[in-house]
């Protein structure tokens, strides 16, 4: 399940897209300011933000240029502005893609939708690199440490795989669990299953365990710099 931020002062449009987008499966979040609006994003770690320009304590551009100094989640500014500037700026910034109020409804779910097809497959486009004295391939499902293969279990490898294709992002628990058993809310799993994964495959990793690092009240993330 993917999760969805809208950062919007105006209630009758977050009630309009937080229905919609239930409907269509996602889970969402909001916040009616920028200030909270920005601390949601980096204690969530949302899947698509969706982002007003005009807000009150922290306007969406400066959101916007504040979360791409570390994070590549995908950003579609909404705004009332049609000035031409305001849309270049927003995209230089880094948003993935921009909407004038009004909007269409049927056409944001078609953009959100498209634009979360784009991430993962980007994040899909890892397949063999090195990092340290790992060396893995993600296309032929190998590890090996030091010149020598790391037998990892089915579910060990796709914790690493997730979090490598994440490139750097933290993942929520909850989140790996959705990826790696397409566990949704209602499944009874206990997000301690990460966690006894994570340690089992720090055990095999060796050295090279720093890489896996804890995120405190997140989750996970793999560094791949030295």
């Amino acid at each position: 399940m993917n999760r969805i931020l809208i950062i919007e002062d105006e209630k009758d449009i977050v009630r309009l897209v937080k229905y919609n987008l239930e409907k269509q499966g996602f889970e969402v979040l909001s916040a009616s300011d920028g200030a909270s609006g920005l601390e949601l994003a980096r204690k969530e770690k949302p899947d698509l933000i969706i982002l007003d320009l005009m807000l009150p304590k922290i306007d969406g551009l400066e959101i916007c240029r504040t979360l791409r100094q570390d994070s590549r989640v995908p950003i579609i500014m909404l705004t009332a502005k049609k000035e031409e500037v305001d849309r270049v700026l927003g995209l230089e910034l880094g948003a993935d893609d921009y909407m004038t109020k009004p909007f269409s409804m049927r056409e944001l779910l078609v953009r959100i939708k498209n634009i979360l097809r784009r991430a993962r497959a980007e994040e899909s486009s890892v397949e063999a690199f090195q990092c340290g004295d790992l060396k893995i391939d993600l296309s032929r499902y190998t590890v090996n440490l030091k010149g020598k293969p790391v037998s990892l279990s089915s579910k060990e490898f796709e914790f690493l795989k997730i979090l490598i294709q994440a490139h750097g992002k933290a993942l929520t628990r909850d989140q790996l669990l959705e990826r790696v058993w397409g566990y949704d809310r209602s499944m009874d799993i206990d997000t301690r299953t990460v966690d006894q994964h994570i340690a089992r495959l720090r055990d095999k990793l060796g050295s090279e365990a720093r890489r896996v690092i804890t995120v405190k009240n997140v989750g996970y993330r793999f560094a791949v710099e030295k």
